[in-house]
């Protein structure tokens, strides 16, 4: 099978805690096929008492700055941006590239953070970080021409910035 993209997806700090309405994937319901985590008040009330700092939500105007640096931090990276989108809450990326999606997927968090940063001030709390830990990972190959199309349509029709 030939490699034609990665999905990554990952989220901003202190959103989408397991236990929240809209379901999530824990450590220890991580194996393809496993079923995702439903609605638990319970989990998801204590899970947010575990935060150590607000949660981070980009404004529209902080998205469309996310947008406009995932192509200069893909060709830092080396990768090839495909199409990519930012909400209040989390990021999308489709990207191809022969290395590691697991480093990727850590430097462009890194990196598009740090440019943040730098762009916008510091203005989260000293300790604080941009992005919830992880995220997903989904390869895409030549045979999935179809997945590979509809992802792409999905994530360019959720850019805040519109081409």
């Amino acid at each position: 099978m030939n490699l034609l993209a990665y999905n990554i997806t990952f989220g901003t700090y202190g959103n989408r805690l397991h236990g929240d309405p809209r379901r999530t994937v824990d450590r220890q319901h991580n194996q393809y096929g496993d079923p995702v985590l439903g609605f638990d008040e319970h989990r998801w009330k204590q899970e947010k008492t575990l935060l150590r700092f607000p949660a981070v939500i980009f404004t529209p105007e902080r998205m469309m700055l996310v947008e406009s640096l995932l192509p200069e931090i893909c060709a830092r990276g080396g990768w090839e941006h495909r199409a990519g989108a930012a909400g209040p809450d989390h990021v999308h990326e489709i990207l191809f590239s022969h290395n590691d999606p697991g480093t990727i997927r850590k430097l462009l968090k890194r990196w598009l953070g740090q440019a943040l940063s730098e762009r916008l001030g510091n203005l989260l709390p000293a300790g604080a970080t941009w992005w919830a830990e992880c995220g997903s990972i989904r390869w895409i190959f030549e045979e999935d021409g179809s997945y590979y199309e509809n992802a792409t349509a999905y994530v360019t029709r959720q850019r805040a910035t519109r081409d």
